[in-house]
């Protein structure tokens, strides 16, 4: 018997090379030569399941990705790996066939078989640069698609409690958030963003003793002061402003202070609007807008509490134990019961989320996306073992959930812990009058969101090719300069004008830079379909780097003024796309810096 041995690694066996030249096959355009990849395989695909190669009743789809080594083309696949088993031949022999049986394309200059059966392609020079033309076209369209086709998806992010300024890890929240409703809405798919008050409970009652306590005339220093009560320098501007009887407006109503220190319930419902118009003011600042602002108060007052509990009582879930009502949650994969009604009457928040996530489900949202905290993790199985208890045909897995870890923020390498404004947190506020809104958006969306981020202060207000923000918004700024520059010398060029014979682009960091331009569409749509949001900043990071390495290695205002105008294309396709990034990330492109 003869055994064949074949290995995983590309280096290990001896390419067999092709080249085409025919031009039987057009490209439409480079951000689709993937798709060209793939439509070229299906070709051969077919081709082999007609002549009996393959069984004709089965299904090929070839998986085309990026190569992370140039010097084994652009594009791979595994189609051969996969189809050897249907095809009974070893996959380096199936490739061949496949290969030998692809159509001629002008997309493609030569094709190579590497190791036990990949498939890698180099794509030719012309079509490299054709998506030169798509950006300049598609401007700010380009890399947006309609995969959504218009369905609805709620992104519910920091609804934080109006108890006080919004925390750093709010802001993280909020950044990613917003860039992932972006994101989405980039995918085609109509975003609602939504912002939970938790306006009923014990931390409001609280926060109303605070300011009582403040109009009264005690600090937190008296041994009145109320023993979970909030001590920042906040507390004091609510009562202050409570006393003067200001009106403050916060989305659906309107307070005015009634200057009474014993109205326990005025205090309370001046101090939440106040913090809310102060939580609003802090995200404005920080670019996030919401659509809803729902309230937990309005769960109670419009009956959704009681009718949640009528529902899960009715379907034979609950129990009575120690005086207090439980949920059979371990019926639906919990580790054990949840308590939802206490034994004083009051409901635990367990019981209030479960009513907004059916009055979510009965709004039409059958895609809900929660940022929230990781302190939030262990909410995640009650919230869904809840909503499957009510029986409404809700699925297992919904909602989704994207969890953030926490924030740290360091200056001078020590960690910064206190604001006067807050008392005992650094605020969002306080970030964003340091380093400004820019680079506060972007370093708090530019880790995985299950990874701790550290805000280093310093990096952020640097100027230096290590702050990414600098870094980025350098080569977009860097790129509008040359254009001012081709305008003293009396030539005008539009942002969006491809100008020149692309073909004359002959560098290996021209084609760099082009096939990662290429890229930017398929991030896009992964970006959402994985809820990462930060594979967005480090792609822009190295095209930024890429196009810096470029820019100091190659003079564009030269004499010879048909490479100059191809040079320049291909600056302006750059500045478009980090333009597109920037702003999916919510993050301002200067023209000059």
């Amino acid at each position: 018997a003869t055994t064949e041995i074949y290995t995983l690694s590309l280096h290990d066996a001896l390419p067999i090379c092709f080249r085409r030249s025919s031009i039987l096959l057009q490209p439409e355009s480079s951000d689709s030569m993937k798709e060209t990849v793939s439509e070229l395989l299906q070709s051969a695909l077919a081709t082999l399941q007609s002549e009996g190669t393959l069984p004709a009743d089965q299904t090929f789809t070839p998986q085309v990705g990026n190569t992370k080594d140039k010097s084994h083309g652009d594009y791979a696949c595994n189609i051969a790996l996969v189809a050897s088993k249907a095809a009974g031949c070893p996959p380096r022999k199936l490739a061949e066939a496949l290969v030998e049986r692809l159509p001629n394309s002008s997309a493609v200059e030569k094709v190579e078989i590497a190791g036990p059966g990949f498939i890698n392609f180099f794509m030719s020079t012309a079509s490299a640069f054709e998506v030169v033309n798509t950006i300049l076209d598609d401007a700010g369209q380009y890399g947006r698609n309609n995969n959504g086709e218009g369905k609805k998806v709620q992104v519910e992010f920091v609804s934080a409690n109006p108890t006080g300024p919004l925390h750093v890890g709010h802001g993280r929240g909020a950044a990613i958030g917003d860039c992932l409703s972006r994101l989405l809405e980039a995918n085609g798919y109509q975003v609602t963003r939504e912002f939970y008050y938790n306006d009923a409970g014990a931390q409001i009652n609280n926060l109303a003793l605070s300011v009582q306590s403040r109009v009264k005339g005690l600090t937190p220093d008296d041994e009145n002061w109320p023993a979970d009560g909030y001590r920042g320098d906040y507390i004091t501007d609510v009562a202050n402003a409570y006393l003067a009887g200001e009106t403050v407006i916060a989305d659906d109503r309107e307070v005015t202070g009634k200057a009474d220190p014993d109205d326990q319930q005025a205090i309370q419902e001046f101090a939440v609007a106040y913090l809310r118009r102060e939580q609003d003011l802090d995200l404005k600042a920080f670019g996030v807008e919401f659509d809803v602002y729902f309230l937990e108060s309005s769960l109670y007052e419009d009956g959704k509490v009681e009718e949640a509990v009528e529902r899960l009582q009715e379907n034979g879930y609950t129990y009575e134990h120690d005086g207090a009502m439980w949920l059979k949650t371990t019926e639906f994969g919990d580790d054990k019961d949840r308590v939802m009604r206490k034994k004083d009457g009051g409901y635990t928040y367990f019981l209030p989320d479960v009513a907004y996530h059916l009055d979510k489900w009965q709004r039409g949202f059958t895609t809900v996306i929660n940022e929230q905290g990781a302190d939030h993790h262990s909410t995640v199985t009650r919230v869904r073992a809840g909503l499957q208890a009510l029986n409404a045909n809700i699925p297992k897995e919904w909602p989704d959930y994207v969890l953030h870890q926490m924030v740290m923020v360091t200056r001078s390498g020590q960690e910064v812990k206190i604001s006067k404004r807050a008392g005992s947190y650094v605020t969002v506020r306080d970030l964003i009058d340091e380093v400004g809104r820019d680079a506060t958006r972007f370093f708090l969306a530019a880790r995985r969101v299950d990874s701790q981020l550290t805000f280093d202060i310093d990096l952020a207000r640097s100027q230096t090719n290590e702050n990414p923000v600098y870094y980025i918004q350098y080569a977009h700024a860097r790129i509008c300069s040359v254009l001012r520059k081709l305008k003293e010398e009396w030539v005008e060029r539009g942002l969006n004008e491809c100008v020149g014979d692309l073909s004359l682009l002959t560098l290996d960091e021209e084609k760099d830079l082009a096939n990662q331009l290429a890229k930017y569409p398929e991030l896009i749509e992964s970006s959402a379909k994985l809820r990462e949001p930060h594979h967005l900043t480090h792609y822009l990071r190295d095209l930024a780097g890429q196009f810096h390495t470029y820019y100091n290695a190659h003079k564009v205002l030269i004499e010879d003024t048909a490479v100059r105008d191809a040079r320049v294309s291909l600056y302006l396709a750059v500045r478009q796309v980090i333009a597109n990034g920037l702003d999916l990330l919510g993050v301002s492109a200067p023209d000059e810096m």
